[in-house]
């Protein structure tokens, strides 16, 4: 289990404080080619520690992720660095996103850019690329989907928030993956059902995105297994054929990364075999 490792890496890790990690010059951002990452360490972290990369929402940046200090300090103080990539900026405008829509031209290999920061922040900073959770908020959620989509085994498990596919969805992903997906009741920036945007776009159906990880994952129409946790109302697919796992959750709120979201995910990505 993933969590008799954790247990053992946590032996002597001060928690009381974390560091971010300096890269070069900049005490801030670590570069690879084709983008930037930031990245908070536990204080005293040994040899093979676990990391979340998170991905961030439109708009904002790896740098803003880490002002999540909520999150950050919940992931860190279990044990785990927190890396935060940043997404490419937006023509004429502030902030950065990310370049994934199945329909039009990508300016970057997203799925490859995260892959390559997650080797190089193992290789740099001595984490277990093995032992990775990625995850990210609205449109860095549905970044998580499309990489858990195209290629499982970048991570050992992903965990999306607010986010999911665009239309047209994908027809089928390349294979099973440990997967929970978090969403608000009340999203209205990213609904359920999606919607279109002003530029034609339009967001995917996440009862559809739960249909294509059924049958990616060789899961049952019914869960094996739904009830609360806190606000959370969690619905279960444990005994697909392939053996991965599939959970949703809703919470009652609206377009966030809810409190409590970092130790639900968490306790859940320990718990798979």
């Amino acid at each position: 289990m993933i969590a008799a490792r954790l247990t053992a890496l946590a032996i002597g890790l001060c928690t009381a404080g974390s560091a971010q990690a300096a890269c070069g010059d900049d005490p801030a951002a670590c570069t690879v080619p084709g983008g930037s990452y930031h990245i908070v360490l536990p204080d005293g972290a040994p040899a093979a520690t676990p990391a979340l990369v998170f991905l961030h929402g439109f708009g904002s940046s790896g740098e803003g992720t880490l002002r999540n200090t909520g999150m950050v300090e919940a992931a860190v103080d279990r044990g785990y660095a927190v890396i935060a990539p940043d997404g490419q900026p937006r023509e004429g405008r502030d902030g950065l996103s990310w370049d994934f829509h199945p329909e039009r031209p990508a300016r970057r290999d997203e799925g490859a850019f995260i892959r390559a920061v997650a080797d190089d922040a193992a290789a740099r900073f001595g984490l277990d690329r093995d032992v990775m959770l990625l995850s990210g908020f609205s449109i860095g959620g549905s970044l998580t989907s499309y990489v858990a989509c195209a290629v499982p085994g970048s991570f050992r498990a992903y965990a999306p928030v607010a986010g999911s596919f665009w239309r047209p969805h994908p027809a089928a992903c390349a294979g099973a993956v440990n997967l929970h997906h978090v969403h608000g009741w009340q999203d209205g920036t990213v609904p359920l059902e999606g919607r279109v945007l002003g530029s034609g776009v339009a967001q995917g159906d996440v009862f559809v995105a739960l249909q294509i990880w059924r049958t990616a994952n060789g899961c049952r129409l019914q869960p094996d297994a739904h009830g609360a946790q806190g606000d959370y109302q969690i619905r279960s697919w444990t005994g697909c054929d392939s053996g991965a796992r599939l959970d949703f959750a809703l919470h009652p709120g609206g377009h966030s990364v809810p409190p409590g979201w970092a130790d639900l995910a968490l306790d859940w990505f320990e718990a798979l075999p």
